[in-house]
């Protein structure tokens, strides 16, 4: 069997991307893994399925690159939504839905596109971190300088040891300045750093503002793999409505691989 395909990333967090709207695709943890593999496979950190949905424009279906269904992913959000655009499913603005919910999305420019969260709410504040719930489960630490952090071995131990009857938890690393937030983030399901988490720059960003009351129209927040930016509207100190990420969203290839 021929598979057809498309690659997209944001901000360097990459996806394979599959048309499942005839629901042909084999829901295969192995092949799903395979598939995300950088030396066996085609390579990204996720896979995700665009599939028909009753009231809305699509279904958003995401797989980590361990092959398991997973939770909401924000940069992937945007990239489907680019990949809905270029396929002839929608035009200039998307609604659709995702595992945590409806999402609408619309174009900044060709390459950057707005996307809106779930609200937030229920924030645990600890000693130095976060612990809030964006769509997908994120602890949130405050370090003093994020490329001195060995991400993948403190990474590691706080998503095996927190959260763990949920499936464990996203860990990001983060400073900041006056203008801007830095982060790193360990990735759950991929078991790795990841260049950008959508998900995971809306939580930092909520938790940045809940440790520094700096109020901003719109934060930005660096990323190894580049810029995102986010806004929200805060009800009170543990809810958040209005959320907006914004980033790039790129097609890099398409092509057919056999399965």
């Amino acid at each position: 069997m021929q598979l057809l395909f498309s690659k997209y990333h944001g901000a360097g967090n990459d996806f394979v991307i599959i048309d499942n709207r005839a629901e042909s695709f084999p829901k295969s943890t192995n092949l799903i893994k395979h598939l995300c593999d950088r030396h066996f496979g085609i390579g990204a950190d996720g896979l995700m399925l665009l599939e028909k949905a009753t009231n809305a424009d699509f279904y958003m279906r995401y797989f980590n690159s361990d092959g398991n269904e997973s939770t909401m992913c924000g940069n992937g959000g945007r990239c489907i939504t680019l990949f809905a655009k270029n396929i002839g499913v929608i035009q200039s603005s998307a609604r659709f839905m995702g595992i945590d919910g409806e999402h609408a999305a619309n174009f900044e420019s060709p390459n950057m596109v707005n996307l809106k969260m779930q609200d937030v709410s229920g924030v645990v504040t600890g000693s130095n971190f976060y612990f809030l719930n964006t769509g997908s489960p994120h602890y949130v630490c405050f370090v003093d300088d994020v490329q001195k952090v060995d991400v993948m071995a403190q990474g590691r131990a706080i998503r095996n040891s927190y959260n763990l009857d949920n499936g464990g938890t996203n860990v990001n690393f983060i400073d900041f300045t006056n203008d801007f937030i830095n982060i790193r983030t360990f990735e759950r399901g991929v078991e790795a750093e990841t260049l950008a988490c959508g998900t995971g720059t809306v939580a930092s960003t909520i938790a940045y503002y809940l440790h520094t009351k700096n109020i901003k129209s719109e934060y930005t927040i660096h990323t190894q793999g580049g810029e995102l930016f986010v806004k929200f509207k805060q009800l009170n100190d543990s809810k958040f409505e209005d959320i907006w990420l914004k980033g790039p969203a790129n097609h890099v290839f398409d092509g057919q691989i056999a399965v």
